[in-house]
């Protein structure tokens, strides 16, 4: 069994001008919700083996956020993720090492959505896929299972959504 966890960043600002898309720090908001996430990764006992994570800096301070709970699990912050397609996270996740059971990856919209909508394909919680399908607000995390046993096999329609989980569900904001 295979899970991954696929991670929004967090709410960024917007606020300053000339700032470039990949400078964009998390505002109050995000970093509040990456506190809340944070939490509930750690007391719901959803802890990947590895995390791999865009090298904007609004992924890089979620990770920031989630970190000190997940302590001891290792990161690694990738160029390539940075505004990654469907496509290119689905390469990324085929070239993990068979010996890790789980990843998460901390990424951007739109490929992040598009990746779990392929990889369940409709499959799993119905009351999450019917969320994922809606929308897929900053900071939420999609839970993915699948019974391949190599890496290499991952393909759309292999997984099933386990879980699909927004800041609001754990207390916080909605957010867009």
């Amino acid at each position: 069994m295979r899970r991954i966890y696929l991670l929004r960043h967090a709410k960024s600002s917007w606020g300053e001008a000339g700032l470039a898309d990949f400078d964009r720090a998390l505002n109050s908001r995000g970093r509040k919700a990456a506190r809340l996430m944070a939490r509930h990764l750690a007391e719901a006992g959803l802890r990947p083996a590895e995390i791999l994570c865009s090298a904007a800096k609004r992924t890089q301070e979620t990770l920031a956020q989630i970190e000190p709970l997940l302590e001891g699990v290792p990161a690694s912050i990738e160029e390539g993720l940075y505004l990654a397609s469907r496509h290119d996270l689905m390469a990324r996740l085929r070239k993990l090492d068979d010996h890790l059971d789980s990843v998460m990856v901390i990424g951007h919209n739109p490929g992040i959505e598009k990746l779990a909508d392929s990889l369940c394909d409709g499959h799993g919680e119905q009351g999450a896929v019917t969320l994922l399908k809606t929308k897929y607000p900053t900071c939420t995390l999609a839970v993915l299972d699948s019974p391949i046993k190599h890496w290499a096999e991952l393909q759309a329609g292999t997984c099933r959504l386990a879980a699909f989980v927004r800041p609001k569900d754990l207390g916080g904001d909605d957010d867009e």
